[in-house]
């Protein structure tokens, strides 16, 4: 299948940033990125980058009562798995999504250089479920203007940008028309 440019003229890859717009109806995904892990002619899957649940992982994991970190709701499938990206080369068995960018790995090793504190709290952040999108899937929603696509996230935007503005900050990176969504307001009726 031949993947089609989008309304920026990005086509989707593994590793791009999917930004919902403004007015995606799906309250999923409502001013959320979404960082794609995988994307082929079999489907996509990814992360919601900034929506936070209301646990932590000290409350999923028991032995990890030291780290109070937030999780983050990756999407609406399989909420009862959880998942984590990474910008640590300690971390073995993890799987590139770019350069800099791990997802999974050694999970017990990943328990041990949090309890030693080898790692940086801020080069990690976990995930219960995620975004998936079947053979077509995305796609179609792209034609339809639900999402725009960016170029490959770099860890930076991903783990020193707060969540709570990282939707108008891709936004308003991607300048022109998409700075001017960065500003539209919640409800439209408010304005």
């Amino acid at each position: 299948m031949d993947f089609f440019k989008f309304k920026n003229n990005i086509t989707p890859q593994k590793g791009s940033l999917l930004v919902s717009e403004p007015f995606l109806p799906d309250p999923n995904f409502e001013r959320t990125v979404v960082l794609l892990c995988e994307h082929n002619e079999d489907g996509s899957f990814g992360f919601v980058l900034n929506k936070l649940s209301t646990v932590t992982l000290k409350d999923i994991i028991e032995g990890v009562d030291a780290l109070d970190k937030e999780v983050f709701i990756g999407g609406p499938v399989q909420q009862n798995t959880l998942h984590f990206i990474h910008r640590s080369d300690l971390l073995e068995g993890g799987t590139e999504i770019v350069d800099g960018l791990q997802w999974g790995g050694d999970f017990e090793q990943l328990m041990t250089i949090i309890d030693t504190n080898e790692i940086n709290e801020n080069d990690f952040k976990f995930f219960v479920g995620y975004s998936g999108w079947s053979a077509g899937q995305l796609e179609e929603e792209l034609a339809a203007n639900s999402w725009i696509v960016t170029k490959p996230a770099s860890p930076d935007l991903m783990f020193d940008q707060p969540e709570e503005e990282l939707w108008k900050t891709v936004l308003k990176r991607l300048g022109g028309r998409f700075d001017v969504y960065s500003n539209y307001p919640i409800d439209p009726r408010l304005n």
